[in-house]
């Protein structure tokens, strides 16, 4: 069955789900807050990890996840209180009736000004259902607001990669198409933006509102604005709710800067600071990669404290160690390079043929690895030092070896990391990690 919207059966079904709606709203906030607080941790996980793999790709869809959990969680928060309030006030007009001003028998001057102010308990009855409405449906617009800001976001990084990267060995036409749809795309976040802020005066102007058009027009598709322009509309042509749902916006930026705020303890030291003589930094020991969401920052080893006269280093694998390898040694630089986002269906033969080449050429990069890095402890050099390819505890993947502690003393060393880097045409060694460490030998 089909429902006709014209008809007056329709209209009059929708007047009375408009009344019974604080239910269904109250229902749905309730589940949809415990689910989204039981999949923020799980959420904030995983963007740690794959920020920590630098994985571009899952890193920003699991942060639109994570800022529409917050902004989901604080509104409907936010609501279930005003809703909760709604309902006793309720109760207390079913006991108490309007509020009586001649029996609070004030003065005057206080009388004239709450009567004004306050008026009657019905009017403060009805503005909380008014809030209480309009914060539901403003909680999911404004997540259509942030998926469309990523959405572009992600199309200017489109068309810079398909069409501007590497401009200077492509056809002259490609780069001219990739500068257009650039420029379209430029110019239609500015008017939009613009439109948006001025409440559609863009739309009102007669000259302006041709121009607008073809933007307004691509950027609905783009924005999937078709979505959610009814819910915008209805909002704008109703002077509270258009101002309600623009003053949630700053409020979200408020919140944001004072949850960058941190307290200081100490002028010189900081327990983020990068491991150093003076400093231990936790994601440097192996003891500390206990909790969920805390990794390995650029190397390990195992405690503050080591006991026995070898000392295991764990480097985490990074994007920018394998360049190194390819600048250090080019033989060993792939025609296709296979890092990043790659789909399995598209496996082949010849793919798998040269995944047993790379295999006979895995001897040769481990040993270029060998020559880019070295140790030192103190003042003792280990060169060429001896790496494996491992998996860490906390599944982190990255290399590792293992340093003789036998011509080293008792008491405070610091453990130097060195890495071999271009500049200009040659290598220079630079320092990557000072991680110190007390050494005492049990046997």
């Amino acid at each position: 069955m089909q429902n006709n919207y014209r008809s007056k059966a329709f209209k009059a079904w929708l007047d009375k789900l408009q009344q019974e709606s604080w239910q269904l709203e109250l229902i749905i906030s309730g589940f949809s807050i415990y689910g989204l607080s039981q999949a923020f941790e799980p959420l904030e996980l995983y963007f740690n990890i794959s920020q920590n793999e630098s994985n571009s790709y899952l890193t920003t869809i699991l942060m639109i996840a994570l800022i529409s959990c917050s902004i989901l969680l604080f509104t409907l928060l936010l609501h279930v209180i005003l809703r909760g309030l709604w309902i006793g006030a309720l109760g207390l007009r079913y006991v108490s009736g309007d509020i009586d001003y001649k029996k609070l028998n004030y003065r005057p001057k206080f009388d004239r000004y709450l009567r004004k102010k306050v008026g009657s308990f019905d009017k403060y009855i009805a503005k909380l259902e008014d809030y209480c409405s309009i914060l539901f449906a403003v909680s999911f617009l404004l997540i259509f607001y942030i998926l469309s800001v990523f959405i572009v976001i992600g199309s200017i990084v489109a068309i810079a990669y398909l069409f501007l990267r590497n401009h200077e060995n492509q056809h002259f036409l490609l780069f001219v198409i990739g500068m257009v749809l650039l420029f379209f795309i430029l110019i239609g976040m500015l008017l939009t933006f613009l439109d948006f802020v001025t409440q559609g005066y863009l739309k009102k102007n007669k000259w302006l509102a041709k121009i607008y058009f073809p933007f307004y027009w691509v950027f609905s598709y783009l924005t999937l604005s078709f979505l959610y322009r009814p819910l915008v509309h209805n909002f704008l042509d109703n002077r509270f709710g258009k101002r309600l749902s623009f003053t949630l916006i700053p409020i979200y930026f408020v919140i944001m800067l004072l949850a960058s705020y941190n307290y200081n303890r100490s002028n010189y030291f900081s327990a983020v600071d990068d491991s150093n003589s003076f400093t231990a930094n936790a994601s440097n020991y192996d003891e500390n990669i206990t909790e969920k969401g805390v990794f390995i920052s650029d190397a390990s080893i195992p405690s503050k404290i080591i006991n026995t006269n070898y000392l295991p280093v764990f480097l985490e694998y990074q994007n920018d160690i394998e360049d190194v390898i390819f600048e250090y040694n080019k033989s060993l630089k792939p025609k296709e390079d296979k890092r990043g986002l790659k789909s399995d269906i598209f496996t082949s033969t010849n793919q798998m043929i040269a995944k047993n080449s790379r295999d006979r050429l895995k001897a040769d990069y481990m040993q270029t690895l060998s020559n880019i890095y070295s140790f030192k402890i103190d003042s003792l050099d280990y060169n060429n030092p001896d790496f494996i390819y491992a998996k860490h505890n906390n599944n982190q993947q990255g290399f590792e070896t293992v340093l003789s502690l036998k011509n080293i003393t008792e008491g405070k060393h610091v453990l130097t990391i060195n890495r071999l880097v271009k500049k200009d045409s040659a290598f220079i060694k630079t320092t990557l990690l000072n991680i110190p460490f007390w050494y005492f030998n049990s046997n």
